[in-house]
């Protein structure tokens, strides 16, 4: 896959079908579009994607949390196999740039043959621009337009808004039966305070960025995905709040059968199952016994579960 950031000196050269859109947690209703994407791709256009390397509304409003980030989505992406990721930088030009222009520009520049997008869909300036617009202009501008209609679940649109909703709801299950896969925190793996090793329970530490949105504080089964293989294990998203020091929110994973040195690694870990809160212990002893049960837990949920 090519990644692309610098969209105002971009020109390509071979003929794309094309689908623009936030894509925040790229979950089953994009799924929808993707398909559409590559049943075109077959016919042997490159299959690209335009995004935002912030959603819009972290500019036009407030910091708007998101379910993947820049990196995490370009990774789902180039599972899929797309040829193209164009994460465009949503500048004030951008911003200001009027529907009927943006059009023109990605047109030209990604030399589309064929957009996809959903009946939800809106770009340019204040949002002027929207399907129908993409179907009036495709004879003008030689592409054709593909209109995807939303997938919904109980009577919902399944959204990124709709996710996550779910996720800080607490909802896990909800969350990963509308993203067609676990929800997952992916990083670097870091230094913690080294606390579990002397309690008999090592584990990882990844630190989210802050534009990641993390479900309630608490305990998962969780699967981790790291270079030596897959594992199975226990994590707590949260601050520690038995150790002292004041801990920034982070995910904190115990892996079955595995007692590798993983720092500076990349992990990717998926959260299964919402185990309990997390909780404040009076003491060290009182958090290793609750440790031991959590992983009594895991070994006969993993086991059940065949996992």
């Amino acid at each position: 896959m090519r990644y692309e950031k610098d969209f105002k000196h971009l020109q390509l050269t071979e003929d794309t079908v094309l689908s623009l859109g936030k894509f925040d947690g790229l979950h089953r209703g994009h799924k929808l579009l993707m398909d559409a994407v590559f049943e075109k791709k077959q016919l042997g256009l490159k299959a690209a994607i335009f995004t935002f390397d912030i959603p819009p509304k972290s500019v036009a409003s407030h910091k708007q949390q998101v379910i993947t980030t820049n990196t995490e989505k370009q990774g789902l992406f180039c599972s899929q196999g797309v040829d193209y990721f164009i994460e465009c930088a949503f500048t004030e030009t951008v911003m200001k740039m009027e529907a009927k222009q943006f059009l023109e520009e990605i047109v030209g520049r990604l030399r589309v043959k064929c957009i996809v997008a959903g009946t939800d869909f809106h770009f340019g300036h204040n949002r002027r621009g929207d399907y129908q617009m993409l179907l009036d202009y495709a004879e003008k501008y030689g592409y054709k337009a593909c209109i995807v209609p939303k997938m919904q679940h109980q009577g919902r649109d399944i959204s990124s808004t709709y996710i996550r909703e779910e996720l800080q709801k607490g909802n896990l299950a909800l969350a990963n039966e509308l993203l067609g896969y676990p929800y997952f925190i992916q990083g670097s793996i870091v230094h913690g305070n080294k606390l579990g090793r002397t309690i008999g329970f090592p584990t990882i530490n990844i630190q989210p960025p802050p534009e990641k949105l993390l479900p309630p504080f608490g305990v998962y089964l969780s699967k981790i995905y790291l270079e030596s293989g897959q594992y199975c294990g226990i994590t707590n998203i949260g601050k520690k709040p038995t150790v002292q020091g004041g801990y920034p929110a982070g995910a904190e994973t115990f892996l079955y059968n595995f007692s590798q040195d993983a720092y500076g690694k990349q992990a990717k870990i998926e959260l299964l199952h919402f185990m309990r809160p997390e909780i404040k212990f009076e003491g060290i002893a009182e958090l290793k016994a609750q440790l031991e049960k959590d992983v009594a837990y895991g070994e006969a949920y993993f086991k059940g579960s065949g996992t």
